[in-house]
């Protein structure tokens, strides 16, 4: 009798872990990821802030366009959900994300410091910053190739307050002006109406400003780099490794296809027509 309830009392270590095993595999099978939150809420949420040709909006209808909004619906699309774009700015893209006010953010640059607030998808391309001006500006030297022979007392640069473009230049220079504005359209009113010298934004949205602007629009990428980085979704901080994994197959998928390139090429095409 002894050597029974030994042999039993021995066994409970062993009989509690397989129950514990247990529970958790079951615990597993039915944990609810994220994106199956997304579904049974019927709408996928993407916080936007407009920035052509990733993010455009038309003021007259509020409907939202550009190759970023176009890869949310897609996105929505395999989750069988709506999309629901979220107006926001670039000063509060990454708060509004960890704050829960929308499930995705779009078109955010992957930087260090906003990867300890946030997650972030693979790229969808890739990204650098570039300075747009007047080529007949006197205060531009004709064989300025770097951010220091721009980096003159009396030069005024214009860049979208919150903005990777922002954070870069700001770090970048230590004589010229910034002006910090709130959106894309003052930015380039600021430079064509001349308070303003230089524009700096992304390399592929000043191409889209030296297009509409051929007689007297230039730019310049800055040697070295002013700034390297991938454009991803801004996904919120708690998803889970499988829940990232989602979106980087979409995206994945997306860019090897060359599907991204045909949404970028759409993108703009809207973008230079607007500007005629």
């Amino acid at each position: 009798m002894l050597s029974l309830t030994t042999s039993a009392l021995r066994a409970l270590p062993a009989l509690a872990l397989m129950g514990a095993l247990s529970a958790t595999a079951a615990e597993a099978e039915t944990a609810e990821g994220y994106w199956q939150g997304v579904q049974k809420a019927g709408v996928l949420r993407c916080g936007a802030a407009v920035a052509p040709p990733y993010v455009m909006r038309d003021p007259a209808t509020g409907e939202y366009s550009g190759f970023f909004a176009d890869l949310c619906k897609e996105f929505a699309d395999v989750l069988k959900v709506k999309p629901e774009f979220v107006d926001t700015t670039w000063d509060n893209i990454v708060a509004g994300l960890q704050a829960g006010k929308w499930d995705m953010s779009l078109a955010l640059n992957r930087t260090p410091a906003r990867a300890m607030a946030v997650q972030f998808s693979v790229p969808a391309m890739e990204y650098q910053i570039s300075l747009a001006y007047n080529k007949n500006n006197p205060k531009i030297a004709p064989g300025a190739a770097s951010v220091a022979d721009i980096d003159k007392a009396g030069v005024t640069l214009a860049v979208m307050s919150g903005t990777a473009q922002d954070k870069a230049i700001s770090a970048a220079v230590k004589n010229a002006t910034i002006m910090r504005l709130p959106g894309n359209d003052e930015t380039r009113l600021a430079v064509t109406s001349k308070r303003a010298d230089i524009l700096v934004d992304a390399s592929d949205t000043n191409q889209l400003f030296t297009q509409s602007n051929p007689d007297w629009a230039v730019a310049l990428n800055p040697t070295p780099a002013l700034a390297k980085q991938g454009v991803a979704f801004g996904l919120p901080h708690q998803l889970s490794a499988a829940d990232v994994e989602v979106v980087d197959i979409f995206l994945e998928e997306k860019v090897a296809t060359g599907h991204v390139d045909e949404l970028i090429r759409k993108a703009v095409d809207e973008v230079l027509k607007g500007a005629k």
